[in-house]
């Protein structure tokens, strides 16, 4: 009768496999916003790549939290489940927004910084995607995940030191001759500075699921 029941019983599912899926997406998402911007005619196009990949990150996260809701035997505590796949799904949000106020106020040149935070974004984006497939064995890993989240939290630190940097030249060179210009500029900083500290949230779900299990 026993043996009956547990045949019935839900099984695992394959979260890290969504998991994996969920990162490759917010990976491509994170390169189309760095293409986007080298401005002129490469906006556009990437721009309608970030809205792709935005639409697979949510399936994914669609298919992650039924699962979770169908699976008896979940790898770590549901919580977790569901914490980690909702910050990582809210990465490739914010980028959405950010390609969203590019395309609103048809931003064709960027500044510098602006391109150096969307480099901090594409290298979160790598090593959320390397930390993630670590979690299947998580004793084995937990130095290196946990290095991999002090990696994203540091760029996080970077990104701000870049927002600030950026913003005081924009307003040196605009703020009080083009107000709608360092409006403008200020948004673009602020919706990359989002970014960056979605991934932070990520690293901090790593983190805390590596306290937790090992």
């Amino acid at each position: 009768m026993m043996r009956w029941f547990h045949a019935l019983m839900p099984k695992e599912e394959r979260f890290f496999e969504l998991f994996a899926r969920h990162s490759k997406a917010v990976l491509a998402g994170a390169e189309a916003l760095r293409a986007m911007l080298e401005g002129g005619d490469a906006v556009q196009g990437n721009y309608q790549i970030v809205m792709d990949r935005e639409q697979d990150a949510d399936d994914v996260t669609r298919e992650v939290l039924i699962a979770v809701r169908r699976t008896f035997i979940t790898p770590f505590d549901r919580g977790n489940i569901r914490g980690l796949i909702t910050s990582m799904d809210d990465t490739i949000d914010q980028m959405q927004k950010t390609a969203k106020g590019v395309k609103l106020f048809d931003v064709a040149e960027f500044t510098p910084e602006m391109k150096s935070m969307a480099d901090a974004i594409v290298k979160c984006a790598q090593l959320m995607q390397e930390a993630v497939p670590l979690l299947r064995s998580i004793s084995t890993h937990a130095v290196r995940i946990s290095d991999l989240t002090a990696q994203m939290s540091a760029l996080e630190g970077r990104a701000d030191e870049l927002h600030d940097i950026g913003l005081k030249a924009l307003y040196q060179t605009s703020g009080k001759t083009n107000s709608m210009a360092f409006f403008i500029g200020h948004e673009i900083y602020d919706h990359l500075e989002k970014v960056v500290d979605r991934f932070d949230d990520v690293a901090n779900e790593l983190h805390g699921i590596v306290i937790e299990h090992v």
